[in-house]
């Protein structure tokens, strides 16, 4: 029997490791991935607020679909060139590719959804069609 001594700093080092690969959509819809961006979700009045937290990615590698009331916003990670120059000792940055999709209903203006990309988050803009957005109407009592 052999024993060995253990560095509780490598133990903590291996439960980040197993703790950081373990798939955030458990459970979920097994083809999105293991990296789904975060998004936050927000309603006015006029509509409806989707923000993506997507840091250190470029606009033109999004794609945003809707098709039969199903919002699908993607991110296609690119092949990097190998530079032959220098060698890589440690590399974290990692811009996996996602696909992530929202349902949509009849209230949403689909003509009028707009999206753009600032600061590392990626903000869709989802109008409500004009007969949800009617303005609030004074009765006068008889």
């Amino acid at each position: 029997m052999t024993l060995v001594k253990s560095n509780p700093a490598n133990l903590g080092i291996l439960f980040d490791e197993l703790l950081n690969n373990f798939p955030s959509t458990w459970g979920k819809d097994s083809n999105q991935g293991f990296n789904v961006p975060p998004a936050n979700i927000h309603e006015t009045r006029e509509g409806y607020h989707v923000e993506l937290s997507v840091p250190g990615r470029n606009k033109e590698d999004f794609k945003i679909n809707q098709e039969k009331g199903l919002l699908t916003i993607s991110f296609e990670k690119k092949a990097e060139t190998e530079n032959t120059e220098y060698k890589t000792i440690r590399k974290e940055f990692t811009y996996n590719s996602f696909k992530r999709s929202f349902s949509l209903d009849e209230k949403i203006d689909t003509t009028g959804i707009q999206a753009k990309y600032e600061n590392g988050v990626l903000k869709v803009y989802l109008p409500k069609k004009e007969e949800v957005v009617a303005a609030p109407q004074k009765i006068a009592i008889q």
